[in-house]
């Protein structure tokens, strides 16, 4: 008798537990070392403020790794509620029909009132299709940012860093006279394509910059672009611009051990440069030419974002929109903002870190979000270009090229612009049907 009571007691016990347990939301990302500690600090503050979800988040690799792991799982029919995308892997998951749920339908059906002018300027549109509805949730955002040695500066008679790229070649050779390289920089792709166009406010690519159709072709061979790499072979070659190669930490670890005076990297790398960095450095905007196109404008976001999968419950749906409000609370993207250096994505969370002094404290982390919060033009929303990691790639190459004397920037430009329209053609043909 005693034992069947503990029997049903159990059982009582496990139907309670059963039915009050938290709906589990998977969250797979590209996020590791100290950003995947963040991560999970979030994950884990979400899920202790309240008990109907349970966010699982997981690092499946970097982003390439994610996103290949992300399509085949939904091609399998297991894919996670929530996946992080990177900026140049966008077009590729929001045209496989049927993979995602807009973020902005989501959070309408399942959360509260969403409105797209919460967030900042820079940010607003670049996941959003081209009606201006938001299809991915802004996540780890980051613009180009000019890091500067102040040390090397004052050393050169130097008392600003350029705003212009006529004031850098100006400055470049007292530079050069104290000791320094100029100027290096990471991710050519991104940093002197991309953001050169939308800097200048110049159209990258046919059919709205990829958002109205997939049928696109890439406009950057043209003049202003190539007189741009025209003269930053100048400068390398005069000693004035230093080239490591496609690899990030070569280009960084040149401004971190002193041979260059300035570097042009991500907003993102602040809160890594405070800790590593020897020496005390600020930041300044993208330098731009002047005289070319409608300069200064804002720049494009870089990063990555969330996307919500499609194909699970409403009550899973309900779990994803509850994280993503939690992610966009003011506290939240503050804390993201401090702890990362990315910028926070919202207005109400930059209105947050100002009203708590933040950078009174540190005033070189606001210049990306003063660089986002710039005014924009017709061509500094973002792009929506398929298969455009393959692109990066072949720019990559041709940069290399370039650089090393091994083709002209005319030569390198037809092939850029050859081998990435063939790719888009590849990616319409594939999506298009």
């Amino acid at each position: 008798m005693f034992r069947k009571t503990l029997m049903a007691a159990a059982a009582l016990f496990a139907m309670a537990n059963t039915a009050s347990a938290a709906t589990e939301i998977t969250w797979w990302h590209a996020m590791d070392g100290a950003l995947g500690d963040v991560v999970n600090h979030i994950a884990d503050d979400f899920n202790n403020s309240q008990s109907e979800y349970k966010v699982v988040p997981i690092n499946k690799g970097g982003y390439e790794d994610t996103m290949t792991a992300g399509i085949a799982a939904f091609r399998a029919k297991n894919q996670p509620n929530i996946i992080q995308i990177f900026d140049a892997g966008a077009a590729t998951i929001i045209n496989a029909k049927g993979a995602v749920y807009p973020v902005q339908d989501l959070l309408e059906k399942y959360g509260s009132k969403f409105d797209i002018n919460d967030y900042i300027p820079g940010v607003r549109y670049f996941y959003a299709d081209s009606a201006g509805k938001m299809i991915g949730m802004p996540f780890n955002s980051s613009t180009p940012l000019l890091y500067f040695n102040k040390d090397a500066l004052a050393k050169a008679g130097i008392q600003n860093p350029p705003k212009t790229w006529q004031e850098f070649e100006e400055m470049a050779p007292k530079l050069k006279e104290a000791g320094y390289e100029g100027l290096a920089e990471s991710h050519s792709p991104w940093i002197f394509f991309e953001n050169f166009m939308s800097r200048h406010n110049l159209q990258m690519a046919t059919a709205n910059n990829g958002y109205d159709s997939t049928d696109v072709e890439l406009l950057y061979n043209n003049e202003d672009l190539k007189n741009h790499w025209k003269k930053m072979k100048e400068w390398k070659d005069a000693g004035y611009f230093g080239y490591y190669g496609r690899a990030w930490g070569a280009n960084q670890d040149a401004f971190l051990q002193q041979k260059a005076a300035m570097w042009l990297g991500s907003s993102g790398s602040f809160g890594g440069l405070r800790k590593s960095a020897t020496f005390d450095f600020g930041t300044s905007t993208l330098p731009y030419w002047k005289g070319v196109g409608d300069a200064p404008k804002s720049t494009f976001i870089g990063g990555a974002s969330l996307f919500a999968f499609s194909g699970h419950s409403d009550e899973e749906n309900k779990g994803v929109a509850a994280f993503f409000e939690f992610l966009t609370k003011p506290e939240t993207q503050y804390y993201w903002h401090k702890e990362t250096g990315y910028v926070p994505i919202t207005t109400a969370a930059y209105d947050l870190a100002k009203k708590d002094g933040y950078y009174k404290e540190s005033p070189d982390a606001e210049v990306g979000i003063q660089q986002l919060s710039e005014e924009g033009g017709k061509w500094t929303k973002g792009y929506r270009l398929g298969f455009y990691v393959q692109i990066r790639e072949v720019i990559y190459s041709e940069v290399d090229k370039m650089m090393n004397g091994e083709e002209t920037v005319d030569q390198a430009f037809d092939v850029i612009e050859t081998e990435g329209n063939k790719l888009l053609k590849r990616f319409h043909d594939t999506y298009s049907n």
